[in-house]
């Protein structure tokens, strides 16, 4: 997910809202009278009245420290009137009920103030996160002279803010170029990974002047952390990516990593982009190539067209059968929507198709060209 403003939604919100202090205060009174009620129809050899030192109990979960002290105050008072009204059949029974009762809101007190620290605590690390994640990914949508990335991230681990796949764009001397890719593996333990090849991509979007080169430096990237990750005894990875260059033009250039091919949007039959598939990052080596061996491919996006970047977070999502999500027919049958309602579209219908929560980390980006983004810069 992305920073605030965007529309992946992805800002953590703080500590949960608590229960009003007329909703509370309207409550205690309710269950008050109710169970004085009881209490005195029932007579003296029942204890229902008791049943109030679950109130502040209940609070300590939902409600302020303020609210918990003053329900726990209030339900003492009244279980000390009703000991008085109805006394136990003995003093020690008393002094018994009386200790207990303190001692249960006592509790219920300290457990409040346990839960709120616990929740300050928790909210003060996923601002943290978000700062990290804002240098990490970047928000969407995030428009250049020449194109505009949108879409949705949404990583597979419960509350996470970065996942294992990752995309960027950078408005360098050479046109706008973008990244979309896929660690191995899912989730957190493959951020390490992503973060290496997205500093790759910052720095070498803005030197290489070609493609290829840039793509080399994702490889080189991707290796030498792979390096680091042996010497330290995590796993090493490799990465699905595709790297493409775009300028004032209708043509795109493409170098693609072993990543799953685009689809293009335009007009009524939806397809995908036709790029030979490539080798991964950091599979290079082992492949027996060397130098800048990946090819530059090339294709047409016209100015009213949208070109569709997903994971296999899409593709492989499975329904109850096993069966994968059909991105290309569903793409066809799906009703024409306008290019930033394509993306969670498309994200629904994944969902619809899997019934359940992602079993992979969801990415889904549309690129669109700039109207009126001038002539080629000579990507």
């Amino acid at each position: 997910m992305t920073g605030p403003g965007t529309s992946t939604e992805s800002v953590p919100a703080g500590p949960g809202r608590p229960p009003g202090n007329r909703t509370v205060a309207v409550a205690v009174l309710a269950a008050t009278v109710v169970l004085v009620a009881a209490q005195v129809a029932s007579g003296s050899s029942a204890r229902l009245v008791l049943l109030l030192v679950f109130v502040p109990a209940l609070l300590a979960g939902l409600g302020t420290l303020a609210q918990t002290v003053a329900a726990a105050v209030w339900v003492t008072g009244v279980i000390v009137v009703s000991s008085l009204v109805f006394p136990p059949p003995s003093v020690a029974g008393r002094a018994l009920t009386l200790v207990g009762v303190v001692l249960a809101e006592a509790i219920g007190v300290l457990l409040c103030t346990r839960r709120l620290r616990r929740d300050r605590e928790l909210f003060r690390m996923r601002q943290t996160a978000v700062a990290l994640q804002r240098q990490i990914l970047r928000p969407l949508p995030a428009p250049t002279r020449h194109a505009t990335l949108d879409g949705r991230y949404r990583p597979v681990e419960e509350d996470a803010l970065v996942g294992g796949d990752l995309y960027d764009i950078a408005d360098t001397p050479y046109g706008t170029r973008v990244l979309v890719g896929d660690v191995q593996g899912k989730g957190l333990p493959a951020i390490g990974t992503g973060f290496a090849v997205l500093s790759a991509f910052r720095e070498a979007a803005f030197r290489e002047t070609a493609l290829t080169g840039v793509a080399l430096a994702l490889e080189n990237a991707v290796t030498r952390h792979n390096t680091y990750a042996a010497q330290s005894g995590e796993d090493e990875r490799f990465v699905t990516a595709t790297v493409f260059g775009l300028d004032g033009g209708s043509t795109v250039q493409a170098v693609n990593c072993g990543h799953l091919a685009p689809y293009l949007l335009d007009g009524a039959n939806p397809g995908a982009v036709p790029l030979d598939a490539g080798v991964p990052l950091g599979l290079a080596e082992l492949a027996g190539l060397t130098g800048e061996v990946r090819a530059v491919q090339r294709f047409e996006l016209p100015d009213d067209a949208t070109l569709l970047l997903v994971t296999d977070g899409v593709t492989e999502a499975a329904d109850a059968s096993g069966g994968f999500y059909p991105i290309d027919r569903r793409l066809r049958e799906l009703p024409l929507r306008s290019p930033d309602a394509l993306a969670p579209a498309v994200e629904e219908d994944v969902r619809r198709h899997s019934h359940g929560p992602l079993r992979d980390d969801l990415t889904i980006l549309t690129l669109r060209r700039t109207p009126g983004s001038g002539q080629p810069d000579g990507t």
